[in-house]
């Protein structure tokens, strides 16, 4: 059996109709879902700055040549002077369940923190999320604690489970 090859890459036009999918169907995302949103602004920042700049940006998740989903960064302050890095990831349905997102987030990091002064990445994911708290540990995070009711989805107030990485994990 051959190894599956994952990589990152910067988005193009042809990745459009993946991406919006994300944005403008319920079932993509399922419980992760944020509601519809302006899905023409993907078109807008991929002409303007594809969906690359200074503050954050997203790149496309590959597995053997097709696009499975994306990665995506944005910067936070946590009150010091450095700025420290959110990552998160989402992908198609059928490219779950196979450790795509688990190294999708590894390969993020070891990105940000190669070309970056960025002492820290970090995640957050559902509390009751066991697959991508489990996926975010095995891509080298380390779960420092959970938010209570820090995220509005599906209806309802839902727990964070915070994790990090730092440079010298």
């Amino acid at each position: 059996m051959a190894e599956t090859s994952i990589r990152l890459r910067p988005a193009t036009t042809d990745d459009v109709g993946l991406l919006r999918r994300m944005l403008t169907e319920p079932d993509f995302l399922g419980p992760d879902w944020s509601g519809f949103s302006d899905a023409g602004r993907l078109e807008r920042r991929l002409a303007t700055e594809g969906l690359l700049a200074d503050d954050g940006g997203m790149l496309v998740v590959e597995v053997d040549g097709v696009a499975v989903g994306q990665v995506s960064w944005h910067a936070v302050s946590h009150g010091g002077p450095a700025t420290v890095w959110n990552i998160g990831v989402a992908l198609a349905p059928e490219a779950r369940g196979r450790g795509t997102g688990t190294r999708a987030q590894a390969m993020i990091a070891e990105y940000l923190f190669a070309h970056t002064t960025a002492p820290r990445v970090e995640a957050g994911a559902r509390a009751d999320n066991v697959a991508e708290c489990r996926a975010l540990e095995k891509a080298g995070f380390t779960r420092e604690g959970t938010l209570r009711s820090a995220q509005f989805k599906d209806g309802a107030w839902r727990d964070v489970a915070v994790f990090s990485r730092i440079r010298d994990d």
